[in-house]
């Protein structure tokens, strides 16, 4: 059998129809060209977390029936400290999917596709996503694929988008919130932003759990503050924090100056604070103000975990050089310097 080497030579040639999503940072689809250039080594993975790429592969062997399920690996692959990839773990799954299938690559059809699947039970790469990510991920392999939305979207629209009276929040599934967000329409986007003011806490927070892996609407971003600041002034550092990443997923500038507003209050800004602003709202750190400011505070705080916090930003490629330069311009005096001076000690 001729051997394969990479991942998309083996989706490659088997014909299969296959989706790739990010399940590091976000949840978000991942184009196969990236994939490709991310296993020859001539591109680093975009957004690692805890030093893997993290994906998802969703295809379908032989039959292209709309009606079938697309099998589904979650895999893991460890990065370098440049962000490439080890390609020692990759190397010896593909041979071992290679041996389940005793056959040559360009023949797997759809009878193969159990066989292919219980590879995974016992593979060192693959990883079980938490259940947000889980949702999201069904949600968008879904629209991909062209099936319907769960049974549970029509229950969760008629409550956050029509307003439904007669529909108990508590009757809510996480998958159908997913389905939602995933399929939310610029119409009702406006709509959804109407009823964040007055949503059950039980609702807002699996809310901002799906919203962010997706571009929040300009609309939201305003009634979303209001919660996460009606939450702080209540002490509920989860919706507070629920919101923040919720947040950090848009590109609306007003996050960033509320991101500068949080970050300049020591009460406001805990371990927990932190520590939601470097998951998801790491694209509003490129900043030269912003990042700086950050970073001094993480290191003012004892609580927060500074070392691993800045190895993360620090695997973001378009944060690392800003992050490296940001610690070694940094004076003796200065916390950042005094929290670097504990490390080294």
């Amino acid at each position: 059998m001729q051997s394969i080497t990479t991942l998309s030579e083996f989706f490659h040639r088997t014909g299969a129809d296959v989706r790739l999503f990010d399940m590091g940072r976000r949840v978000a689809p991942f184009e196969f060209s990236r994939l490709t250039e991310f296993e020859t080594g001539t591109a680093p993975w975009p957004l690692p977390w805890n030093g893997q790429a993290r994906l998802a592969c969703a295809f379908r062997l032989g039959s292209r029936d709309a009606a079938s399920e697309p099998l589904i690996w979650f895999l893991a692959l460890p990065l370098d400290e440049q962000g490439m990839l080890v390609p020692g773990p990759r190397d010896a799954f593909l041979e071992r999917l290679i041996e389940t299938l005793g056959r040559t690559v360009e023949s797997v059809g759809r009878d193969d596709a159990p066989h292919i699947d219980n590879l995974m039970r016992d593979n060192p790469l693959a990883f079980t996503p938490e259940l947000t990510q889980q949702a999201m991920l069904h949600a968008l392999a879904a629209q991909d694929f062209v099936q319907p939305a769960s049974k549970h979207h029509p229950m969760a629209h008629a409550y956050l988008i029509d307003a439904d009276t007669s529909v108990n929040w508590q009757m809510l599934g996480l998958q159908g919130i997913a389905d939602l967000v995933v399929r939310l329409e610029s119409v009702e986007e406006a709509r959804l932003a109407e009823r964040i003011p007055a949503l059950p806490v039980e609702v807002l927070q699996p809310l901002c759990y799906c919203i962010e892996h997706r571009d929040v609407a300009s609309a939201c971003v305003e009634p979303l503050r209001e919660r996460a600041e009606r939450a702080a002034r209540s002490g509920d550092l989860e919706t507070l924090c629920a919101v923040i990443r919720a947040l950090g997923s848009s590109r609306d500038s007003r996050v960033g100056v509320w991101y500068d507003t949080l970050l300049a209050d020591p009460a406001a800004c805990g371990p927990d604070v932190l520590a939601a602003i470097a998951a998801r709202g790491w694209m509003h750190l490129e900043d030269e103000q912003r990042l700086p400011q950050f970073l001094t505070r993480l290191a003012e705080t004892p609580q927060a975990n500074f070392t691993a916090l800045v190895r993360d930003l620090a695997l973001v490629p378009r944060l690392r050089l800003p992050v490296l330069m940001t610690l070694r311009q940094a004076s003796a005096d200065s916390p950042i310097g005094l929290r670097l001076a504990k490390l080294d000690r």
